[in-house]
């Protein structure tokens, strides 16, 4: 098999060599389960949803996400490949999500699945199926309120376009003033690059892939948990020109992270895992540092 070139050299040619030799699938998609308006649906989520953002609102303060930004960014967990991390999250169920009781590898196949049947780019593809493979720090013994769920930034204002927002109350945070302003510790305009978030999966799967993926993979990855900007347009105080340009990519991709969630769950068909294998293997191939 040919090597695939620098994830920086990739082009319009080389998208087309790869549907060439990798045809999207030609079935009809699925039907939704349920409407799109239904989706995220917090007003009748289920006691324990609501339980989980609390816990999450109240915890995640500035020092916290400062901590574990030092403890992961070492990426001294261990060394296994994607392919290997992907089937660790059979094992998990997103308790912060009101919309799935499927585990996080069919939630992975129904995303890429969704992506492929759209022709969306080979990157785009596997962004679509290893979006939320950060959330393996659960099995390496965080609890859940550090590595799913909706991010927001940290050492400034909470915004109330957070979801459960009235919880940030309890934070510690909360009543220090010199967080509390519009900008806190930020300047305006400074990119989310120089904001710290809420600590969970997507930090640190960032920081994991930051050397294997294009630009447009990594922003996506970093910030798809961020709704309270990419749907709800908050923070763009604290947006530069590069937000403003690359949360396109965030907003493009948000559907086949939500919506996928209608689709029947992706079959057990070697052919699948074949096809997904080999995605993997072109952008990051073998064991990498976790």
């Amino acid at each position: 098999m040919t090597a695939a070139p620098p994830a920086s050299q990739r082009g319009e040619d080389w998208e087309a060599h790869l549907l060439e030799r990798y045809p999207a699938p030609t079935a009809t998609p699925p039907q939704k389960e349920k409407e799109k308006s239904s989706f995220r649906d917090y007003s009748n989520a289920e006691p324990g949803v609501v339980a989980f953002y609390k816990t999450n609102h109240e915890l995640q303060t500035l020092a916290l996400v400062l901590a574990k930004k030092e403890q992961y960014g070492k990426l001294a967990l261990g060394e296994w490949t994607v392919w290997e991390g992907l089937e660790r999250l059979n094992a998990l169920v997103d308790e912060s999500d009101p919309d799935t009781s499927l585990s996080q590898i069919q939630h992975a196949f129904q995303s890429a699945e969704a992506a492929r049947r759209d022709n969306k780019p080979r990157w785009f593809q596997l962004v679509a199926l290893i979006h939320d493979l950060g959330k393996l720090l659960f099995f390496e013994g965080e609890p859940q309120h550090l590595v799913v769920g909706d991010t927001f930034p940290v050492g400034c204002r909470y915004s109330d376009r957070v979801i459960f927002s009235e919880f940030f109350v309890a934070n510690p945070d909360f009543h220090d003033p010199a967080l509390q302003t519009v900008n806190g510790i930020y300047e305006p305009g400074c990119g989310l690059d120089r904001v710290h978030l809420s600590w969970g999966h997507d930090e640190y799967l960032y920081q994991v892939m930051k050397d294997y993926l294009p630009v447009e993979a990594l922003y996506t990855i970093r910030y798809h948990s961020f709704y309270a900007a990419h749907r709800e347009y908050a923070y763009q105080h604290l947006f530069n020109e590069t937000d403003h340009q690359m949360m396109q990519y965030v907003r493009e991709f948000n559907p086949y992270d939500l919506y996928s969630k209608g689709d029947p769950p992706a079959e057990d068909d070697p052919a699948l895992v074949a096809y997904y294998k080999a995605l993997i293997d072109e952008f990051v191939p073998g064991k990498i540092k976790w």
